[in-house]
């Protein structure tokens, strides 16, 4: 296998209350090479999200750590860990997270311009040219449809290369047909870009899409297997 892209070497997350200790995941150990795509499955509540917030580094694990390129992200401290997610890492989440007050085309270029690019406004609109939106470069999120609004999301995650995208549900708010185009478009950009893509989803069509499967069950990996092809 080749260099791995990231590693989650045995995490725990635990939280205390008034109640007591309350264990949400239990010894997580995998790796994922460079151009794999994983799709974390299992039931609400199971620990996935949870997952995928520590593998970003905007959660802190109760113990163990998670490498991205090699790099251990909780020996790192907050502001050296948001420059790695910089220069390292997409999202792409199930409410968008659009910048309300910025236009399409500014929400995609923010990326570029916290990484100092000077060609942020050219990269941003061939980018959203390429997921179809062209026409939509000075729209608003609330003048946007759902769909559109998951394709910025995805021009603004991609737009940078990232090694690594994390998406958390990504088809979540969108009726079944949007759904389907919009992760067809996802799955197309990875390829193209080469990227590892670790993705949270309940749809067990869009897992089998994923080359590895992760299940998730009270906190614990169930199974780690391959899960069909990863193309789109």
């Amino acid at each position: 296998m080749s260099e791995s892209i990231i590693s989650v070497e045995h995490v725990h997350k635990s939280v205390t209350d008034s109640t007591g200790t309350l264990d949400i995941l239990r010894d997580i150990d995998f790796s994922l090479a460079r151009q794999e795509t994983a799709a974390i499955v299992g039931a609400s509540g199971s620990g996935k999200s949870t997952l995928l917030s520590i593998i970003a580094g905007l959660d802190t694990p109760t113990r163990g750590t998670v490498r991205i390129a090699g790099e251990d992200i909780f020996a790192l401290d907050e502001d050296a860990r948001a420059a790695l997610r910089a220069r390292q890492v997409g999202f792409v989440f199930q409410s968008f997270q659009l910048l309300g007050n910025l236009t399409a085309l500014e929400n995609v270029m923010l990326p570029l311009e916290l990484a100092g690019r000077r060609d942020s406004r050219k990269a941003a609109s061939a980018m959203l040219e390429r997921v179809g939106l062209s026409a939509r470069l000075s729209a608003y999120p609330r003048v946007l449809s759902g769909g559109e609004q998951q394709r910025v999301a995805l021009a603004r995650a991609f737009v940078v290369h990232p090694a690594l995208l994390l998406a958390d549900e990504p088809t979540g708010s969108l009726d079944f047909a949007t759904g389907e185009a919009v992760m067809a478009l996802m799955f197309e950009l990875n390829r193209e870009q080469g990227t590892t893509l670790v993705l949270v989803t309940h749809d067990r069509a869009i897992a089998a899409r994923c080359g590895r499967r992760i299940t998730i069950e009270a906190g614990r990996i169930a199974a780690n297997e391959a899960a069909g092809s990863a193309l789109g």
